[in-house]
């Protein structure tokens, strides 16, 4: 029998973060294709957290930088529109929950996620940016969970955090409803691209259900897969490339190919025990 959720949960809308003015801002400017980067910049630098954030994350070690990053002008010019985007959603989906050690290890593994995904989506044909956001939004029901259920939900987490089909299915049990869907209810009500709410709210179908869903969205989730099964693995002292989940949409060898050159750079300041994002 199914646990009774907290008020504050029991309806999807109910007591979720609102998206940030500026990423609201921002959606727009991205689909002005006159845009110039200086509009851009002057957008992030205007809510000084952001600003601060998207700075303090271009010079952690996952980008590597020769020299250290000031503004946030300097940080598009160095990455680029898409990357220095995602790493404004990252901080701001960060800034919209209270911090503790759990949530912070949460948007860690969300950061690395969306970073591998983002990086190894161009060679498969994808939209990078959408790849990257999927990626750092897909535990973000996780988040929401965390944040109103506590201690409870912690456990569950905690015993099935490398699953997470098998962890919205606890919660199900639990609570009668799991971690995706309120993800994606989150990612509709931020505005974000519709492959984003579908890859947060499918992520946890079992894979052998996947057959009736688009083509495009299954690549997105065996990317989002093998991203998160090689993190995982990682933090356990080791993961290879061998043997990642692909599907029939997407062949092991395409995906492996395109995740390769991205992961072993990242895999190795994991090693060195870097802090990869700030």
């Amino acid at each position: 029998m199914a646990l009774p959720l907290p008020a504050p949960l029991r309806l999807l809308q109910a007591d979720l973060p609102a998206c940030p003015q500026a990423l609201l801002d921002l959606q727009a400017l991205m689909h002005d294709d006159d845009s110039a980067l200086p509009a851009i910049a002057a957008l992030i630098e205007s809510d000084m957290a952001l600003a601060a954030a998207v700075v303090r994350t271009v010079n952690s070690a996952m980008y590597g930088l020769l020299r250290r990053v000031e503004t946030v002008g300097e940080a598009l010019r160095y990455l680029g529109t898409r990357e220095v985007i995602a790493i404004s959603y990252a901080s701001a989906l960060r800034s919209a929950f209270p911090s503790s050690p759990r949530m912070n290890a949460l948007w860690e593994a969300a950061g690395q996620t969306g970073l591998l995904m983002g990086r190894s989506a161009r060679a498969l044909g994808m939209d990078p940016l959408q790849a990257h956001t999927a990626g750092l939004f897909a535990r973000s029901g996780l988040a929401v969970m965390l944040a109103h259920l506590g201690t409870p939900h912690a456990a569950l987490v905690d015993r099935w955090s490398h699953d997470p089909v098998a962890l919205d299915a606890a919660e199900t049990r639990t609570w009668g409803i799991g971690h995706a869907a309120y993800g994606s209810v989150l990612c509709a009500s931020w505005g974000l691209a519709a492959p984003v709410v579908s890859f947060v709210r499918e992520r946890t179908r079992p894979p052998e259900q996947r057959a009736g869903l688009d083509p495009r969205l299954r690549r997105l989730l065996a990317l989002g897969s093998a991203a998160e099964a090689l993190l995982h693995a990682a933090a356990g002292g080791s993961a290879t490339l061998t043997g990642l989940a692909g599907d029939d949409a997407l062949p092991e060898p395409e995906l492996r190919a395109a995740i390769a050159p991205h992961w072993h750079p990242l895999r190795e300041l994991r090693a060195r025990g870097l802090q990869i994002i700030d």
